[in-house]
């Protein structure tokens, strides 16, 4: 298996810039037998009653910094781990080091030490406070077009603050289809997964058997509505897949919290039984296209994606979903 075998030719007018309004607009390709072409509002007829659809809560914070260093060159920031006043951040900025002493509006700070492609930063005042007055929405690289509202990048449900980028599988989602779904009798269930930078990095190594680490949890109600259902188990996102696959023993899921590196792949055994896998259109070579080629198969996605370009689906981020059904 080879890094060159999730490629794939894209087009950068099929990078979507904004969401779809409403959200439940957006196109849906529906990946069975055949192919459909549908609208992501009708996700609820291929939902019954005695389902359960997992969704991952997790909430963005304004994690990204804009500033400069006391020589007036530009400093764009985001901040990962929190320690303290000692921050592991991402830095982007002319030749950042040890020493650089940093100014964002009336805040202070300094590089302290650097490990990597992670800096240590000293805030000279809480952090959260900080992102509270003057943090932004940390939006992907490849979206160049700023938000109207915070609250595109963030999920109608999204309520546990911590991740630096949106599971965007579940933006698609209103509240009014969601109130539909629950009429019908799918039961929700909320996992939290927060997602870290890394997801963004390119892959260095396909055969390393490890991700980095992401937080994640998941109580026994919610383990619960999933282990007692009577129906079908449809999952938002990979996200809230590899957050089952890390909380899963002898075939259940347990209430669990901790950091998780699982790194899903062709050839990897699913511990739980996903009957329907909603999902985004992902960067070529991904850990998520890997993801759902290890769900779906790997000719099987690709083919799926040469016939999304074909029919003008928006990708990435604020682009279109697939559902696909495991039969």
């Amino acid at each position: 298996m080879k890094l060159s075998d999730f490629d794939y030719n894209l087009p950068k007018e099929f990078i979507a810039q904004f969401p779809v309004s409403p959200r439940d607009n957006s196109k849906l390709m529906i990946i069975n037998k055949k192919i459909h072409h549908k609208k992501f509002y009708n996700i609820l007829d291929y939902l019954n009653k005695g389902d359960v659809l997992v969704v991952n809560e997790t909430k963005v914070i304004p994690a990204k910094l804009t500033g400069k260093k006391t020589t007036g060159a530009k400093v764009e920031l985001i901040i990962e781990e929190i320690d303290k006043n000692k921050y592991k951040c991402r830095i982007k900025a002319t030749n950042p080091r040890v020493g650089n002493k940093l100014i964002f509006n009336k805040y202070k700070a300094e590089i302290i030490d650097q490990d990597e492609d992670h800096f240590t930063v000293e805030f000279d005042e809480d952090v959260n406070k900080i992102m509270g007055s003057i943090g932004q929405l940390p939006l992907p690289p490849y979206v160049k077009r700023k938000l109207e509202k915070n609250s595109q990048y963030q999920t109608v449900y999204s309520n546990k603050k911590g991740s630096i980028a949106a599971p965007t599988a579940g933006l698609h989602f209103t509240k009014r289809l969601l109130s539909k779904i629950k009429k019908k009798g799918i039961r929700i269930a909320k996992v939290t997964l927060h997602v870290d930078f890394g997801t963004f990095l390119p892959v260095r190594n396909i055969n390393k058997k490890t991700l980095h680490k992401e937080y994640f949890e998941i109580n026994k109600k919610n383990a619960d509505i999933i282990n007692k259902r009577k129906g079908r188990l449809f999952v938002v996102g990979t996200t809230s897949v590899r957050t089952l696959e890390s909380a899963n023993k002898n075939n259940k899921i347990i209430p669990k919290k901790g950091e998780t590196e699982i790194f899903i792949k062709p050839g990897y055994k699913f511990k739980t039984k996903i009957d329907g896998l909603i999902t985004n259109f992902h960067l070529p070579k991904s850990t998520l296209l890997m993801l759902v080629s290890a769900f779906t198969g790997r000719k099987k996605i690709l083919s799926a994606y040469k016939l999304a370009v074909k029919n003008k689906y928006r990708f990435f981020s604020f682009g279109d979903a697939m559902l696909i059904l495991n039969k």
